[in-house]
């Protein structure tokens, strides 16, 4: 199966959407637990959706469908919030 440009873009972008609303989704499920290991095992899956959508990101700039200018200001705030959860998660340990 060969896809187009646009084909690409919409499958990689919609991967990005699905990870990325996934950080969000997961945060206020672990605002919402019901004790201590919940909560860090909830951070834990957000951690993991943030580093799956780092890794849309990079393949959105590799196959050049997405420019630089707009990959490292998403990157930016991707590795940010991989930081923040790094630390919750730690800090609740």
């Amino acid at each position: 199966m060969v896809f187009d440009r646009e084909e690409k873009k919409f499958v990689l972008a919609k991967q990005v959407l699905r990870s990325g609303t996934s950080i969000g989704a997961n945060a206020e499920e672990a605002v919402a637990s019901r004790s201590r290991k919940e909560f860090i095992a909830k951070f834990g899956i957000v951690y993991s959706e943030a580093k799956e959508t780092k890794y849309w990101l990079r393949l959105l700039k590799e196959t050049e469908l997405i420019d630089e200018k707009m990959f490292l200001s998403l990157l930016d705030d991707c590795e940010e919030i991989i930081k923040i959860v790094f630390k919750i998660i730690e800090s609740s340990k």
